[in-house]
């Protein structure tokens, strides 16, 4: 086993300075996950709004046209 010494113990471990590069990424990935999302919620409501308009209308209602011929 090393011997430990007052200098080895109590070292504070020092983080690296972030680069320019790795602050672009971490920018860059907060907006992409905060977009994604955004768009998850809007999804849900969206779909939660359809499910509830196909819900209350008639089935009669949903049939499609016929195709007339020139």
């Amino acid at each position: 086993m090393a011997k430990l010494k007052k200098a080895t113990v109590f070292n504070a471990h020092v983080p690296k300075a972030e680069t320019p590069m790795e602050k672009t990424t971490r920018v860059v990935r907060e907006m992409v996950n905060e977009e994604a999302e955004q768009r998850q919620i809007k999804n849900a409501r969206l779909r939660k709004t359809r499910l509830e308009r196909d819900a209350n209308t008639p089935s009669d209602a949903c049939s499609p046209k016929p195709v007339k011929k020139r």
